[in-house]
């Protein structure tokens, strides 16, 4: 019933994890998404492109996040609680899987019928359009976040919001809007979506989820089961199970052992080498 379906993806938490009496209620969610049905008319499975999968990775993040809980209190159990900065770090984690672990990604991108693995050279190309925009990309969710920021903590009654919005993208952009341009007008997230003064947790989530698989990276570390093994573990010890009920920074202190560094992110959206 496509008119009746809500677009997009999401995870819907159904039961949080709750410790009463000493008695386990074990968290459940359930992942929806909307992708592609099989060609019509055609013996074809659904296919994904490598934006659903990683689509998939996304809200499969979100919901280990939930079900992966050691929280006892619902408010703060599985991603209940969790402040902004933090609320899509598990999720933007695992999209890093697909994209940077050649293992993952060869375990399932394969011909349907003749099993045919993914050919090195087309693997290459998805490597390298990564990269494509990835500074102006970077650059306008910096633009963003700034502009939101401005206008919460700043704003005096009768400036010309507008006047605002242009000053920083003078400030943050390398190509500037049009002059005719409105961008607020669109700028839903931070007027009706529920992001008012907190647009800048897009981008910072994603220093903490790429600070954080760099912790598996780091040294050849994929190629190494066991080390794998063992700093999943700690993410799961952490990352995945405080919820709400302990402050994201000192979460990932306890995962990473230190504040969150930007390296990672500028190393896998090759704006620095590798």
């Amino acid at each position: 019933r496509p008119s009746e379906k809500r677009a997009g993806a999401w995870v819907q938490p159904m039961l949080p994890r709750t410790v009463v009496d000493g008695r386990v209620s074990r968290p459940v969610a359930a992942v929806v998404l909307n992708f592609p049905p099989p060609p019509a008319g055609e013996q074809k499975p659904a296919l994904l492109s490598m934006g659903e999968v990683s689509t998939l990775f996304h809200e499969f993040g979100h919901a280990m996040q939930h079900v992966l809980t050691l929280q006892k209190e619902s408010p703060v159990s599985g991603i209940s609680g969790i402040e902004w900065d933090a609320v899509e770090v598990a999720s933007q984690f695992m999209e890093y899987w697909p994209k940077e672990d050649k293992r993952t990604l060869f375990s399932f991108a394969q011909h349907y019928s003749t099993g045919e693995k993914l050919p090195e050279a087309t693997y290459e190309k998805l490597r390298e359009s990564r990269s494509f925009r990835a500074g102006s990309a970077m650059l306008g969710q910096i633009y963003l976040g700034t502009v939101d920021l401005r206008l919460h903590e700043h704003f005096t009654k009768g400036e010309d919001t507008n006047i605002i919005e242009k000053s920083v993208a003078d400030e943050v952009l390398v190509v500037k809007p049009l002059p005719e341009s409105r961008p607020l007008c669109t700028f839903s997230h931070i007027f009706a979506g529920g992001y008012a003064s907190g647009y800048y947790s897009y981008q910072w989530s994603k220093v903490l989820s790429a600070d954080a698989f760099s912790a598996f990276d780091e040294g050849g570390g994929l190629t190494d089961e066991g080390r794998v093994h063992e700093v999943g573990l700690r993410f799961a010890a952490t990352l995945l199970a405080m919820g709400g009920g302990r402050s994201p920074a000192k979460v990932f202190a306890d995962f990473r052992g230190r504040a969150p560094q930007a390296s990672a992110l500028l190393r896998y959206s090759g704006l620095q080498a590798r």
